[in-house]
């Protein structure tokens, strides 16, 4: 019994398998109804800690301040100071190290209601967090998360759901996740340059100053990043923050990269500078800003049907403007799969990684 070399489509369900099914969540072992885990401030609990081989292939849960409103509500920004932590097989370093609500699909410490292939969030107002990431192991996984709360405690509801083999394959990479930000990214002054000249002239032959999203070494495949923008500009003239190409370096060649793009929007899959919501299996758009693009945005892509492949490593970008000219509060999620042990990457203190208001 292994982990098996048929899928999880509609086409494969009937397919028979041997695997042993599991789950790790907060069942209240007294057998009442306090169904949950409460993680005073500054603490950390363990969710989940498995002995391989296995997979996991779904976990639920939600979140909240034990008093969700009025005034002895302080920390609101808790989406931002919680942290999932994975570690596989012993390794010394984690390879999931991301705050809990940006792991789940949605910056800014906010959430929203939206569909999405590997992951979810669902109502009431996006609270229900989901990942059908699959994440097979050898020996060991290790789930974790961190709170980093000064003052209040929160209540933890969640479910891991996996499945147990007598074997794993020696082929499956291991999931990753890795969260990112540019608070604001290096671009520079306007000017004297008229609006255009700013936002869609000048020249990017290098790729050098681009917001990088993941810089990985080893072999595997990145499937894909939730990429969150702040627009910083204010000014009533045309101020689309997302000019800026993707870039994607694979094993250390020079530019121009095997996979250059033509503009922001076009990565995430949309077109002509969008500005409302949408949710797709690979692509979407959960915060969509508001009037000229001001504010919050959030946008997804997930190359589950086109993962980009490399042998020795990987380096995904993309322009913050065109030619890294704006400087917008940039930050990210990218998720991938890759051989053990990794380029070990740590996540910025809890003060840096605040959303702006």
């Amino acid at each position: 019994m292994s982990y098996g070399s048929f899928g999880s489509s509609l086409r494969d369900l009937p397919r028979l398998r041997s695997s042993r099914r599991r789950r790790a969540s907060s069942w209240d072992r007294s057998g009442g109804n306090d169904d949950r885990l409460t993680i005073q401030a500054g603490e950390s609990a363990v969710l989940a800690d498995i002995e391989g081989p296995g997979s996991v292939n779904h976990i639920w849960c939600t979140v909240a301040l034990p008093h969700r409103d009025g005034p002895d509500v302080t920390e609101t920004d808790f989406l931002r100071k919680l942290v999932l932590k994975v570690t596989w097989d012993d390794q010394e370093h984690p390879s999931v190290l991301v705050p809990l609500g940006d792991f789940f699909g949605v910056g800014h410490g906010r959430t929203v209601n939206f569909v999405s292939s590997p992951l979810q969030m669902s109502p009431q107002d996006g609270k229900g967090f989901n990942s059908w990431f699959h994440m097979p192991f050898a020996s060991r996984a290790r789930f974790e998360l961190i709170s980093e709360l000064t003052a209040e405690p929160v209540f933890f509801y969640y479910y891991i759901d996996y499945e147990l083999f007598d074997a794993i394959d020696e082929e499956l990479g291991y999931f990753h996740a890795q969260w990112r930000r540019e608070n604001p990214a290096d671009g520079i002054p306007q000017g004297d340059q008229s609006n255009r000249e700013f936002q869609v002239e000048g020249t990017n032959l290098t790729g050098d100053g681009n917001y990088v999203i993941l810089d990985a070494e080893g072999r595997g495949h990145y499937v894909g990043c939730v990429l969150n923008v702040h627009n910083l500009r204010e000014t009533d003239a045309w101020n689309w923050y997302g000019e800026g190409d993707d870039m994607i370096f694979i094993d250390g060649e020079p530019f121009p990269p095997s996979l250059h793009g033509t503009g922001t929007e076009d990565y995430f899959n949309t077109a002509w500078c969008p500005s409302e919501s949408y949710s797709g299996p690979y692509h979407g758009i959960t915060l969509p800003g508001g009037p000229n693009w001001s504010g919050q945005i959030s946008v997804y892509r997930f190359h589950i049907e086109d993962p980009v492949t490399f042998a020795r490593s990987v380096r995904v970008t993309i322009e913050h403007g065109h030619a890294n000219k704006r400087s917008d509060d940039l930050s990210s999620v990218a998720y991938w799969y890759q051989t053990l042990p990794h380029r070990p990457f740590t996540l910025p203190p809890v003060g840096a990684r605040l959303p702006r208001r």
